[in-house]
């Protein structure tokens, strides 16, 4: 009777979770392209506020 091969499954598991995770970072990076659309409108809602806290705090001195 043949002997099991261990290296060969253990190869087998190894590459099927490479697999998964690139697949994981694959879909994760189409995500953040979506997002990344809506991302330039945060820093634009941002800049009016420390603009205008740097600007107060300059005439309060």
């Amino acid at each position: 009777m043949a002997t099991p091969n261990y290296g060969y499954e253990k190869r087998q598991r190894e590459l099927a979770k490479k697999k998964k995770k690139e697949e994981k970072l694959k879909a994760k990076a189409e995500g953040r392209r979506h997002d990344d659309t809506d991302a330039p409108e945060e820093p634009d809602a941002d800049a009016p506020d420390g603009a205008a806290g740097g600007d107060g705090a300059g005439a309060g001195n």
